[in-house]
């Protein structure tokens, strides 16, 4: 096995200093500058929030939301609890109760989402049997005053509309 000598950067005393790197990246910035300062109108900006990105693709995950049934228009959710379950940030939070209306067996009592610890990483999403939470809201920032602002629950859950608008479940 031949040892093969790679030569090394950097000795030179010029090198050392990083002057010449420094001065080339100050000749870029000041590249752009005098050219958005030239030509203020091809500088990419919208009025956030009264313009929306339009770079946002279909599948982005969004805020959470819980699903209606299309037949009798109750919530899809039937307590199985795979969504907190698979969630990574624990921020899931739900209380079974029995169902009395013949259609399951359970359903959640409580369903809260915690979302200040929520990485949004859409698993609960792809865990849930029942298609009952996705993240097609279309919500993409969330404002708050408070902590509890934060905290989603049931009700304020069931009554985000997708962006189709499309507000029931697959389940049947």
């Amino acid at each position: 096995m031949g040892v093969r000598v790679v030569k090394r950067y950097g000795n030179t005393f010029k090198e050392k200093i990083y002057l010449h790197a420094i001065f080339g990246g100050m000749k870029t910035t000041l590249k752009h500058f005098t050219a958005n300062l030239s030509d203020a109108s091809n500088i990419p900006t919208i009025c956030y929030p009264e313009q929306l990105p339009r770079d946002i693709t279909p599948r982005y995950r969004g805020v959470h939301r819980l699903t209606h049934r299309k037949s009798d228009d109750s919530i899809a959710c039937v307590a199985c609890f795979m969504c907190a379950t698979a969630c990574p940030a624990k921020c899931i939070n739900i209380v079974a109760t029995e169902r009395t209306d013949g259609v399951d067996e359970k359903m959640p009592e409580i369903f809260n989402i915690d979302l200040l610890e929520c990485v949004f990483c859409g698993y609960c999403v792809e865990a849930c049997p029942c298609d009952a939470i996705r993240m097609d809201s279309g919500l993409y920032s969330v404002v708050g005053d408070s902590r509890e602002s934060f905290i989603y629950d049931k009700a304020k859950l069931l009554s985000i509309k997708g962006i189709s608008n499309e507000e029931f479940s697959l389940a049947k």
